[in-house]
């Protein structure tokens, strides 16, 4: 896993938080095993352009004034309207001493039941917690399912072993991705006017035929 260099600042609680993010700041807050929470602050375009380039699972090194600390970014909160980062959370970690992260599962290609058959994708788990050295940590967990039939599927058990790296997961028959078939609702067979017409012209009948026998009883 690659490691990139970001620039940290302390920051004063006090201060407003709107006014640091107009500045180009975005606050955090770095915390660890061995480390007291501290307050600080980043330049939001330099973090942005680390996590669109290297994806959110990478290891930055945190420079501060007089000492720098390797972390990963725990959690990332951003705008709901801009989603610029409006607060991220930086965890310490030792390169030497495995981690539990979620990982992003990545599709690739395009399912033979979707190409050929009508058939539809479903990406029902987009990310998994894997336990690695945070040098080994995977930015993305790719998978191919160019093969998939409908009714196929690749479970937690078939995802792609990686060296260094174990799936964390309590299900290993869990879904990660299937293909369905379309799905087409029976129709009920309208009933027509003339399977209708009977009943109510036997009925009509019926009636008829029993209001005449006691008519016919009294002449005798």
């Amino acid at each position: 896993m690659k490691q990139v260099v970001l620039e940290a600042e302390m920051r004063d609680v006090s201060k407003n938080l709107n006014v640091l993010r107009s500045s180009g700041k975005v606050p955090a807050v770095f915390y660890g095993k061995k480390e007291q929470p501290i307050a600080i602050s980043v330049d939001a375009k330099k973090f942005m352009s680390i996590v669109e380039k290297e994806g959110a699972n990478v290891i930055i090194e945190l420079k501060f004034k007089d000492s720098s600390k390797p972390a990963i970014v725990k959690e990332l909160q951003r705008h709901i309207l801009t989603q610029a980062p409006n607060h991220i959370d930086f965890q310490s970690i030792s390169l030497t001493e495995k981690i539990e992260i979620l990982v992003p599962i990545h599709v690739e290609g395009i399912a033979d039941g979707v190409k050929n058959a009508g058939g539809t994708l479903e990406h029902v788990m987009r990310e998994i917690k894997v336990q690695c050295l945070p040098t080994d940590m995977p930015s993305k967990i790719s998978v191919d399912v160019t093969a998939l039939k409908v009714g196929d599927d690749i479970t937690v058990a078939q995802l792609p072993k990686i060296d260094g790296v174990e799936y964390v997961h309590h299900d290993k028959d869990a879904v990660v991705v299937t293909v369905i078939g379309q799905t087409v609702e029976e129709e009920k067979p309208a009933e027509t006017a003339e399977a209708q017409a009977p009943e109510v012209i036997s009925k009509g009948k019926k009636e008829e035929e029993g209001a005449a026998a006691p008519a016919e009883g009294a002449k005798k």
